[in-house]
Parts: structure tokens; C-alpha cells; sequence
């Protein structure tokens, strides 16, 4: 038991990102609230070379033999491994406690994946963690799975709409910052297969934030200048608030970039006029025009209302982007430029594709025999493989990705075109995963 944590963070973030990560700093404040002493430590896994041996001993000193808690992402997997094999070589003997997506999504069997961890947090951890660096070891708590017990894999409870902003509490300093990250709600209602935006265990109960912090979140963005918010919500349009976040930004005058994932088909009359008002940025996820393609991973497009919305933007003079996706299953390489030409017809300014990632504890993992999907075998999993793609389609449609990267807000009409650029060009791999991470052998 303890009343300090050393908070670890691998991120993978721009040189204009915050120093402070929002999910980090939304524990940091609950910590804090909750009479534990939190001591950040935030590591970038892209923009240096990071040598497990400093990073442990770095986390370890800081700790003075308190609990020390990481947050596993995909990125960082193999850093993080190493990372936690030194600290235990270099004679910690405290508690290591881990959470993030690699331990909500994973099912039984985390000892094996993580040894040497005392702790597992699945789901968010910001009430969770409290809870644990006050418990001793073993305490039955919901969420948290303690090695060598009976994994009951449970997801860890949260209250949205009573969580504190770190913002309003000044954890994430705002003045001077032009570009911040920013969210309104969590989770996603739907179930893509290939998604760990949704929910690992159980659907929320409410995925909004308190709605009195959202509105003075937005007072003081637009007093401190805020220039640039890029906001998380992973659907941000998925209720009615959307329209009601964008009218307050649009009463206090706000003139910066808001930039908003969306999907398409959720778009109606009221967003439109919310968002004409404001300097927006909508992110659209497609991933793909067919339905096959589409039913494989249980993302379902209605393409005649993705196309009309499509429509209202352009005539709205509304800032837009599309992303695709390509390795999914039953996918070919000429079904992937069909979806790629459907957006140039349309006129798509920005056209985004993504490379398939086959992530822990998604279903579509537990389905890759089924589509036959192969992937590069490192922990990002990019799938470059499956029954209806080979090695080299998958190599083709990453040079289109290429292209389409060299041409934004000017990708023309023509696939032609864009195949002959394609032809010229070698896919970057680091724009997909962080390869200056250095991990010792």
C-alpha cells in the first residue's frame, strides 16, 4: 500500500502535441483528488531513441519503492517488455501495475504475456488506479486482476459524468498551448470488429462527459487562445450534444481549428448548419464502399446516406476528409482502388488509407484463420496477407496510401494517375509504426 505512483506513459505523439497526454493527465487528476501523490513520467516512442536500461532506472529512482503504473499501447509493446524486464533486473522490488488497451483487450493469461507484474487494470483506470495503490495485494477490486489469482476479467467501473477535468484543475497547463487534444464523451456504439474503440467487455452505461465541464472546458479554451483542438470522441457526432458543443464554441466566437471524427450517415440538417458557423475539420471514417468488405468486420456503410452527406458538406463549404482501410478481409486490390475512386469522384480533398491492424482481443483477431489473414508479426500486427490479397497487392495498395499521402487537397480525379505516381513510390512504413524505438536484445 502506498500513497505515491510513478505514472508511466509511452505515447506516440507531434511535436505540437501537449506535454502531457489527456488520458494521462485525466488519471494524474483523479489521483491527485483521491490523496494519491502522482509522479508523471511521459515518454515519446517517435520522436527520440529510448533505451530501456535509462528508461528503467529513470522510473525506478523516482519511485523511492512506490508503485510504479504503466499504460500498454500497441506501439510501445516491445519497449515496454524490455522496459519492464530491467526494472526487475535492476532490483525493484515494489509493485508494477499495468493497464491500456493491451490489458483490456487481452483475455486470461496476462502473467504469461507480462511477467513480472503484480497488477493488471482493464477499462479506464482513473477511479480503478486510486483504488489499487491504496489496496494491499490481493484486495478484491473490480477491474483490477492481481497475477496469480483467478482472472475474472472484468472491466473496471467509471462514472463519465462525475470525472474531474484535468484542464479545470490545471494538471494539462492551457495558456500558450495552440494545439490541444480534447474529449467530450467516450467509447463507440458501434462493434467493428477490428476496432478497440469499442467497449472490450460491456457497453457504457453513459459515454458523456458532465456537460457543466464540457461547457467551461470550452469557456476557458476560447479565453486562453486555444488555436487548434483536435477532438477524441470517437463518433463525435453520435448524439444530439454534438450540435450543442459546437453552438457553444460558436456563442463564444471562437475563430481556431476544431477537428471531429465522424460518421457520415449520423449527419443531419442541424450538424450542418452548427458546423457552418465554425472553422471544422470533419473526419470521416468509410474504410470502404463495399457491403461484402463492409459485413466482414461488421462495419455496415449506407452508402446512398454517406453519399448525401457528402453532398451537404461540399454545398456547406465544410473542410472534410475520408479515411480507407486496406488488408480487410475479402478485400482485392481492385475493389480497395474502387473505394479510392469513388472518393476522388466525389471531389474528397483529403483521402486517408490506412493500413489493417490486427489488434489484441479484437473479434477480428479471433477470425484471422477464417479470412486467412497474415500479418508482419511484430506487435503493431499490420495484416499484409489474407485470401483475397496477396504480399504484392498489399505492397500496391500501400504505394497508393503513399500517393494519396503526397497529394492531399490534390489528388485530382483520375485513379490512372494516381496508380503512375504510385508506381514511383516506396510505402513509408514509419508513418504506420514508431521505428526509433530502440530495444536491447
Amino acid at each position: 500500500m502506498s500513497d505515491k505512483v510513478v505514472l508511466v506513459e509511452f505515447t506516440w505523439s507531434r511535436d505540437k502535441d501537449p506535454r502531457v497526454p489527456l488520458g494521462h493527465a485525466s488519471i494524474i487528476t483523479s489521483l491527485r483528488l483521491a490523496g494519491v501523490e502522482a509522479v508523471s513520467r511521459v515518454y515519446p516512442v517517435n520522436l527520440a531513441r529510448l533505451e530501456p536500461l535509462r528508461i528503467a532506472q529513470e522510473i525506478v529512482d523516482a519511485s523511492q519503492g512506490a508503485d510504479i503504473a504503466i499504460g500498454a499501447y500497441v506501439w510501445a509493446e516491445d519497449l515496454i517488455q524490455a522496459v519492464l524486464k530491467e526494472v526487475r533486473r535492476i532490483g525493484f522490488r515494489g509493485r508494477i501495475i499495468l493497464g491500456g488497451p493491451q490489458v483490456s483487450y487481452s483475455g486470461a493469461g496476462l502473467e504469461r504475456i507480462y511477467p513480472g507484474v503484480d497488477a493488471f487494470v482493464r477499462g479506464y483506470a482513473e477511479e480503478a488506479l486510486g483504488h489499487l495503490v491504496h489496496s494491499p495485494t490481493g484486495t478484491p477490486l473490480v477491474g483490477v486482476h492481481w497475477a496469480g489469482q483467478a482472472d475474472r476479467k472484468l472491466q473496471a467501473e467509471v462514472q463519465l459524468d462525475a470525472l474531474p477535468s484535468p484542464w479545470l484543475e490545471g494538471d494539462i497547463p492551457v495558456a500558450k498551448q495552440r494545439f490541444i487534444r480534447w474529449e467530450t464523451q467516450r467509447g463507440c456504439p458501434f462493434r467493428c470488429s477490428f476496432c478497440q474503440h469499442r467497449e472490450a467487455d460491456a457497453r457504457l452505461k453513459r459515454r458523456g462527459l458532465d456537460e457543466g465541464r464540457v461547457a467551461a472546458e470550452i469557456d476557458l479554451f476560447c479565453s486562453a487562445g486555444v488555436e487548434d483542438i483536435a477532438v477524441l470522441d470517437p463518433i463525435f457526432n453520435s448524439t444530439a450534444h454534438a450540435t450543442e458543443v459546437l453552438g457553444r464554441f460558436a456563442e463564444r466566437r471562437y475563430a481556431g481549428r476544431l477537428s471531429l471524427q465522424c460518421r457520415a450517415e449520423m449527419i443531419d440538417d442541424a450538424f450542418i448548419e452548427a458546423a457552418s458557423g465554425l472553422n471544422v475539420t470533419l473526419e470521416l471514417g468509410l474504410q470502404t464502399i463495399h457491403a461484402d468488405e463492409g459485413n466482414a468486420v461488421k462495419r455496415k456503410n449506407e452508402m446512398v446516406r454517406v453519399e448525401r452527406a457528402l453532398a451537404q458538406i461540399r454545398a456547406a463549404g465544410i473542410d472534410h476528409e475520408v479515411s480507407l482501410i486496406f488488408g480487410l478481409p475479402l478485400q482485392t486490390l481492385a475493389s480497395f482502388e474502387a473505394s479510392v475512386e469513388w472518393c476522388l469522384n466525389r471531389e474528397v480533398p483529403v483521402i486517408k488509407a490506412f493500413p489493417l491492424l490486427l489488434l489484441r482481443g479484437t473479434p477480428l483477431e479471433a477470425e484471422a484463420a477464417r479470412w486467412g489473414l497474415e500479418t508482419t508479426g511484430d506487435a503493431m500486427g499490420r495484416v499484409i496477407a489474407s485470401n483475397s490479397f496477396d504480399r504484392e497487392d498489399w505492397h500496391a495498395m500501400a504505394r497508393i496510401s503513399e500517393a494519396l499521402s503526397a497529394t492531399e487537397r490534390g489528388h485530382g480525379q483520375s485513379l490512372n494517375a494516381l496508380r503512375e505516381r504510385s508506381a514511383r513510390l516506396l510505402p513509408d512504413l514509419n508513418r504506420w509504426r514508431p521505428e526509433s524505438v530502440e530495444v536491447a536484445a
